[in-house]
């Protein structure tokens, strides 16, 4: 039985992984795909309706349509996996009021997944925006 628990583990790494991977290429559907239809997203501990998430996702894209997820670290226990992921990406298009700036940005995120059955049925994420506002002047640099 640990063996199978252990591929479950490497599984769902590998899930999460492709996930990341789908961003890189800016595919959504190819982290849609991975999701439970009955999901419950959580941004900042606050619930998040699938269609918001996916409009955040999209509005993430125009904002900033070059960018890329780097993974830091994953690790897996349970039905769960966490992933502590560096972005970066360019500013081209809309973001909030700011018109684009083209300049070059950084933000970090923490996401948590829990899976049943193969698929994503509960995702956390926690964003660390500070790097980001700071280099589009959004916020004082001595913040």
């Amino acid at each position: 039985m640990p063996e199978l628990a252990e591929n479950n583990l490497e599984e769902n790494k590998k899930k999460c992984l492709a996930m990341v991977a789908a961003w890189n290429r800016w595919e959504l559907k190819g982290i849609i795909d991975h999701w439970a239809d009955d999901v419950v997203h959580y941004s900042e501990d606050e619930p998040v309706d699938t269609p918001e998430m996916i409009r955040r996702m999209e509005g993430g894209l125009q904002a900033f349509p070059d960018l890329h997820l780097d993974v830091r670290s994953i690790i897996a226990e349970g039905d769960r996996v966490t992933l502590r992921i560096t972005v970066t990406a360019t500013h081209k298009g809309q973001f909030g009021d700011l018109e684009p700036t083209g300049r070059k940005v950084s933000w970090h995120i923490v996401e948590e997944l829990r899976f049943e059955d193969g698929k994503v049925v509960e995702h956390w994420d926690v964003m660390n925006y500070l790097p980001m506002l700071k280099a589009l002047e959004m916020v004082p640099a001595e913040v």
